[in-house]
């Protein structure tokens, strides 16, 4: 992920219309802890790219697959820690390779 899709970009009206979502939703989700956006100096909400697929992933979740904030709270949660997983497991898997080829 490039550092484009990471920076803070969007204020919450700007999200929730892309997302066609109220900006309480957007509050809400933050609160439960499917979404953190950054804060700018004057502690206003900040989207990134990423933040938006994250949201849009949670509203497909609940839309249309019909999972409540509860369920997608733990789905996305453990989407993120198997990510994770792989990106470390990636990692051992080069330190390997690097072994095996220096001896």
């Amino acid at each position: 992920m490039n550092g484009d899709e990471t920076e803070p970009r969007y204020v919450i009206s700007v999200t929730a219309r892309m997302l066609g979502v109220q900006t309480h939703t957007l509050r809400y989700y933050e609160k439960i802890g499917i979404i953190e956006p950054a804060r700018s100096q004057g502690n206003i909400r900040l989207y990134s790219e990423r933040d938006i697929i994250l949201l849009r992933r949670a509203k497909t979740l609940t839309d249309d697959l019909g999972v409540n904030l509860a369920g997608v709270e733990v789905i996305m949660r453990m989407a993120k820690r198997m990510n994770e997983l792989q990106n470390h497991l990636q990692e051992l898997e080069s330190e390997v390779d690097k072994l095996q080829g220096g001896g």
